[in-house]
Formats: C-alpha cells, sequence, structure tokens
C-alpha cells in the first residue's frame, strides 16, 4: 500500500551521475525523509555474500531480502550519507566498494529479489514526504511521484568523478577500470528484462555533465515549484 498524500519526488540514473549527493541536499533542505535505494540493493549483496549465496540465485536471495536486518542511522553532519548497519554491524563503507556495487547490479536483475524488495522501499514514504533515489524510482516503486527527474551524465564522467571520490578517500584506482566497470555495469542494467533503467515517459531527463551539485539542485527546486506539491499549498 502507497500513501497518495505524501509527496514524493523521484530521482533516477546510472551511479555517479549524481543522485546520491543532489538527493541528499534536497532532502535536508526540504525536511523529507531519504531513500537510498541502491543502499538496500548493495547490502542484500553484502548479506548474500556472507551468508555464501551466489548472486544469482533468486531462490535464495528473496528470502533473504524480505528477512534484511538493515538500519539506516542520521550522521552527525548533515551533508554525510547514512551510517548503514546490517545484522547490528557497521557496514557504511563496504558499501560503497565497486565489489559491491558489481554484485548488488547482478542480484537487482533478479525478479525475485525486486519483488522481496518493493514494500521496503515503499515504506520509506512517509510525511511530510520522501526524496527517493534509485534506478526505477519513478517507474516501478513510486509511479505517482509528484516529481520525476532522470539524471544522466557521460560514461567517461562519471568515472572521472568516481576516480576523484577515491582518491579523497585514499583508494587507489585505474581510471580506464573505473570506465569499463561503470560501461558493463550501464549495459546490464538497461538490458535486464525487470525494471531496467529507463526515464519514466513522465520524467525530465537532465544531462548533469559539466554541471555542478547547486546547478542541478537548482533544476529540481524549480520542478519542484511547478509541481502539484507546491500547488496545494496555495
Amino acid at each position: 500500500m502507497m500513501d497518495a498524500s505524501v509527496p514524493v519526488v523521484a530521482v533516477d540514473g546510472p551511479g555517479g551521475s549524481g543522485k546520491g549527493t543532489v538527493c541528499r541536499l534536497l532532502a535536508r533542505e526540504l525536511g523529507w525523509h531519504l531513500l537510498d535505494s541502491g543502499a538496500i540493493y548493495r547490502a542484500t549483496a553484502i548479506a548474500a555474500a556472507r551468508r555464501g549465496i551466489d548472486a544469482g540465485d533468486g531462490a535464495a536471495l528473496a528470502p533473504l531480502a524480505a528477512a534484511l536486518d538493515l538500519v539506516f542511522e542520521a550522521p552527525l553532519d548533515p551533508a554525510d550519507e547514512s551510517l548503514v548497519r546490517l545484522d547490528g554491524v557497521d557496514v557504511t563503507g563496504e558499501l560503497r566498494q565497486e565489489t559491491t556495487g558489481e554484485q548488488a547490479s547482478r542480484l537487482a536483475a533478479i525478479a525475485e529479489v525486486r519483488e522481496a524488495l518493493l514494500q521496503r522501499q515503499r515504506d520509506f514514504r512517509q510525511p511530510p514526504g520522501l526524496v527517493a533515489d534509485g534506478r526505477d524510482m519513478g517507474t516501478v516503486v513510486f509511479p505517482d511521484a509528484a516529481v520525476k527527474v532522470f539524471l544522466t551524465a557521460s560514461a567517461e564522467e562519471r568515472a572521472r568523478r568516481r576516480h576523484k571520490q577515491l582518491k579523497e578517500q585514499g583508494v587507489s584506482g585505474s581510471l580506464t577500470a573505473l570506465l569499463e566497470e561503470i560501461t558493463a555495469r550501464d549495459a546490464r542494467d538497461q538490458g535486464r528484462a525487470v525494471a531496467p533503467l529507463v526515464p519514466a515517459r513522465d520524467a525530465v531527463v537532465i544531462d548533469t555533465t559539466g554541471l555542478s551539485v547547486n546547478q542541478v539542485a537548482d533544476r529540481l527546486r524549480e520542478l519542484l515549484e511547478r509541481s502539484t506539491v507546491y500547488a496545494d499549498k496555495d
């Protein structure tokens, strides 16, 4: 069940398009809840690896995903990502590793896993509103979202951003290897039979290549101000 009275801003797009940063910024400004759906899939991948479950075994992954002991805790600094605990253990760092992302992308293509996690994601829709970051927020999870946006950027730009982020974290990485991983993940996400990575038909597509976070956030603010969310307040 979904409470249609609670507004949702659905922001979809591939990794490195800027979704996470702009969604955190917008949620903080609005005082709304935030859903990082990618973190849920990544946590499922970690849980599967710890239990020795193959990322392609839908029959075993579905019940695991449905019963996931997952908690998001607000960070001390609002600009930071949420602290994520899986089975009571902090997995925030492991969540962002490239290998975790690869495994998450594999299991995200399994229909049973997506179905098992659907209601968990919809449960984030609570007053006063929700900013939802993902790959199928506007097409599947919240098809009635007040605002739907699809952020994109060239694969080269997204690889460059990820490489810069890793360097800032003190992690070495090959830009060429990152580009290859991003290209492969895009093909897998866009080509999967269930909830492929595509813009919703009524989504506004924004290419963030060469744009700052604030420029992208300004565009989302404009869309929100023209939406029914603000119209209902008049």
